[in-house]
């Protein structure tokens, strides 16, 4: 009885909005004798004319009038409701899965995904922090994050970040007590906060480079040492030592005077953060958004 009410009623309201037996029943893909036999057996099992047809047109009575009243809003909201569900099916949605250091989470990824995910409440991410060169596979992420644009066969690797530089930085006080290196050289007569590789455990050695291009590679050595970057920087802060760290995430305490740079002239720029993951992935649509908001413009 209900499905027959409902296709009934939407029969009245049609013909009522058309004001034509023809055009509703075109609308409808009926014939207009079948349209003309439902709006009679609607009207005889409620027992009221709801319509007036004349030779020229047709117009609801005012029990017609009264009904469409309650039941063409009802009509409104339901097919609201349903574009409504239909555009939630139509939005991105899905889990993206990236690994990626802590410095690129926390001074990268996390400030460009952020805003983006409040527009997209059906897209997940998930960061994995990790140190090395991460096998996608193995690990079960969609995509990873390092340094340059090289990555190996079957990779597509995307920007996401600007140049970078790492810089030598030291507390005010540091420097005022041990004096100011001048080149990457007397950095032997300084202590250094080291940083071990998660890759291979080895300690890293500090990456230079001199006025005709030549790389300058230093083994540096002091009291404390760590396997991520935050702490290395917050010991220099702490004034244990020099640090050798990226300038983006140094920028904001050397604005404030906390840290100051040094053999800054030997800090050469190189390719920041890129995006790789696998060119045969097809990328869904939760990734497409996550793309987009890390691609880097200009």
């Amino acid at each position: 009885m209900l499905k027959e009410n409902i296709n009934d009623l939407i029969a009245l309201a049609t013909v009522a909005e058309e004001r034509s037996f023809t055009r509703a029943a075109a609308r409808l893909n009926v014939s207009q004798s079948a349209l003309s036999h439902t709006i009679k057996a609607l009207e005889e099992r409620i027992g009221l004319r709801l319509l007036t047809r004349t030779t020229r047109s047709v117009a609801p009575t005012l029990e017609g009038e009264d009904l469409l009243a309650t039941i063409n809003p009802c009509f409104e909201k339901i097919e609201a409701r349903l574009q409504a569900l239909n555009d939630r099916r139509a939005e991105p949605a899905g889990t993206v899965r990236i690994a990626a250091t802590e410095y690129a989470i926390e001074t990268l990824l996390w400030p460009k995904l952020s805003p983006v995910l409040k527009d997209y409440p059906a897209v997940n991410v998930e960061l994995v922090m990790d140190y090395g060169f991460t096998d996608l596979a193995t690990s079960q992420c969609d995509a990873g994050v390092r340094y340059g644009e090289q990555v190996s066969d079957g990779m597509i690797s995307v920007r996401i970040g600007p140049e970078e530089r790492m810089i030598c930085v030291g507390a005010p006080d540091y420097f005022a007590d041990k004096g100011m290196p001048q080149t990457p050289q007397d950095l032997d007569d300084h202590a250094c906060i080291n940083l071990r590789l998660s890759t291979h455990g080895a300690l890293y050695a500090w990456e230079f480079e001199d006025e005709n291009g030549q790389e300058i590679r230093v083994k540096v050595k002091g009291q404390t040492c760590f396997n991520t970057i935050n702490p290395v920087l917050r010991a220099a802060l702490d004034g244990h030592g020099l640090a050798l760290v990226p300038e983006r995430l140094a920028a904001a305490d050397l604005a404030a005077g906390n840290l100051r740079i040094c053999l800054e002239t030997y800090s050469p720029y190189f390719p920041g953060f890129h995006l790789y993951y696998p060119s045969r992935l097809r990328p869904s649509s939760a990734f497409e958004v996550v793309l987009g908001a890390l691609r880097e413009r200009g």
